[in-house]
Parts: C-alpha cells; sequence; structure tokens
C-alpha cells in the first residue's frame, strides 16, 4: 500500500515517518515540493498512492489572530483541495482536526457530532478545512486530536522540560483540562486507519487524544517527576496568563466512536511521555 504524506518535519509527519509498517509505504511532501498556501499546487502534487495523509497544518495558534486569512489558507483551502482530488480518484483521504473547534464549555467529553463553535482564528482555520474535506464528498477521515506531544519541534512537554531546568518554580494554568497525546500514536492510529480505509472502511469525523483527561498544570508535574526536575509548578487561572487567542477550557474529547470503528483505544499519555523523555535522555 502506497501512502502520500503532506507534512515532513512537524511532529506527526515526523513519526509517520519513523513508524511506516509492514506493508506500506510512504512519501513524505515538505513545503518545497507542496506548500500548503498554495492549495492548487498540493492537491497537483497527489499522484502515485492509494490514499492520502495531511499531516501539515498552520499550528501556531496565537500568530493565527494576526493573520487569519493566511491560517485559513492553510488549514482550511489546502486540505479541501487535497480532498478535492482524493474524492474525484477515489482515494482514502485522513485529516488532522483539532479540539479547538469546540468553545471549550462544560465539564463533558465532546463527541464528534457535538456543534462547532471556535473561539478563534485557529479554531475557525480547522474547521474551515474539516467542512472542506467534507464537502469534497469523498471517503475521507477527520482525526480531532488535542495537546499533541513528541521529542520533536515545539511542544509543551520540551518547553517544560527547558523551563524546568532554569527555573525552581513555574506558575501553570490548572483551569484548562484535556488529553495529551503522543504524536506516536497518532502516527499509529493514521496508518491503522489508512489501511483500514484502503480495505474499504468507512472514515467519518472522530476523535483520538490520550488518556487520562488532566489539566496543563497537573500534566507539568508530571513531566517534572519522570523526568527527575525539581521544580515546583503552581497553580494559575487562564485569566492569570492571558494570551493572543483564548484557549478552550474544556479539550475533553469522546473518542468512542474511533474506537468502535478502527478498534484502537485512547492511548496512556504516561507511557508515551516516558518514550519521549528516554528519547531526549532523561531517566524516566
Amino acid at each position: 500500500m502506497r501512502v502520500l504524506v503532506f507534512g515532513q518535519t512537524g511532529q506527526v509527519a515526523r513519526e509517520l515517518a519513523r513508524r511506516v509498517p509492514d506493508g506500506i509505504t510512504a512519501r513524505f511532501l515538505g513545503r518545497d515540493a507542496a506548500d500548503l498556501s498554495d492549495p492548487d499546487a498540493c492537491a497537483a502534487a497527489i499522484s502515485d498512492c492509494d490514499a492520502v495523509i495531511n499531516a501539515a497544518a498552520w499550528t501556531a495558534v496565537d500568530k493565527a489572530e494576526a493573520d487569519e486569512a493566511a491560517a485559513t489558507v492553510v488549514n482550511g483551502a489546502a486540505p479541501a483541495a487535497m480532498a478535492g482530488v482524493c474524492a474525484g480518484r477515489g482515494l482514502p483521504f485522513l485529516h488532522i482536526s483539532s479540539d479547538y473547534v469546540f468553545d471549550g464549555a462544560g465539564k463533558y467529553a465532546f463527541a464528534p457530532n457535538h456543534a462547532a463553535a471556535p473561539l478563534g482564528a485557529y479554531g475557525r482555520s480547522k474547521l474551515a478545512g474539516e467542512l472542506g474535506v467534507l464537502a469534497a464528498g469523498g471517503r475521507s477521515l477527520i482525526l480531532r486530536t488535542s495537546w499533541v506531544f513528541s521529542a520533536h519541534g515545539a511542544n509543551f512537554v520540551k518547553t517544560m522540560l527547558r523551563l524546568g531546568a532554569e527555573r525552581p518554580d513555574l506558575r501553570v494554568v490548572a483551569d484548562q483540562v484535556g488529553g495529551p497525546t503522543p504524536a506516536a500514536a497518532i502516527a499509529d492510529a493514521l496508518y491503522l486507519s489508512a489501511r483500514a480505509m484502503a480495505e474499504g472502511a468507512q472514515g467519518g469525523v472522530h476523535h483520538f487524544s490520550g488518556a487520562p483527561d488532566v489539566a496543563w498544570a497537573d500534566f507539568a508535574r508530571a513531566i517534572m517527576a519522570r523526568a527527575g526536575l525539581a521544580c515546583r509548578i503552581e497553580d494559575i487561572s487562564s485569566a492569570a496568563y492571558p494570551t493572543p487567542a483564548r484557549r478552550p477550557a474544556n479539550s475533553r474529547l469522546d473518542c468512542s466512536s474511533f474506537e468502535s470503528a478502527f478498534g484502537l483505544t485512547r492511548p496512556d499519555w504516561r507511557a508515551g511521555l516516558d518514550l519521549v523523555l528516554q528519547e531526549l535522555g532523561y531517566a524516566a
């Protein structure tokens, strides 16, 4: 099976490159070969494959507030163009989306069919991508996830490790709750889904995030403890840490439909964290 992957340097794309299963060959398109700011070029790059995974995106949440138009091209128009080509050729198209399409209200886990209500530009751009993919009418999988981390790129785990080694204490938001998700687990889920869809399985909109759900501050405590850092974490409110983009207070995702459709349970982020720490040289 031949899988074409949009993305090369992002967290999930790098894990997709490292975790190609037996029976699958994967080809990766970086920005030089397919720039998501040019949707037509992305569409034209699709060839010689049995399934397409879009693992590239605009992920700078705060910068999207200042340039929503550009973020919407990358996160909205580009995947819609890819999905259109895939629909015309009968190819499964797999696309990563985000908990930011929801407003974060309440304390329940959002089901895939819950009404979207993004709080900011990044969430609106991701929702635009979802709607464009669905409108293409092909066999597609929209996989919403949250709080992605790995040993690569910029993410919360690496930020906490850097600051935790420099400072005796850190103030971390404690009123935002969600599921930290190892990029490696997302990569495995995408390959599993791509193979199943190539064999006739349906896609749809599903959720896939790590378990158990946790507040950012408690996640930070786990990072420090498992990395052997003495940095103390102080709980603060979101109001005490203002950012250009509003973050959802509730990023819990109901992942039961993905488990039912593809047989994969939520990954334990603690096990994923230990593997990342080992890769980064910490004795987890």
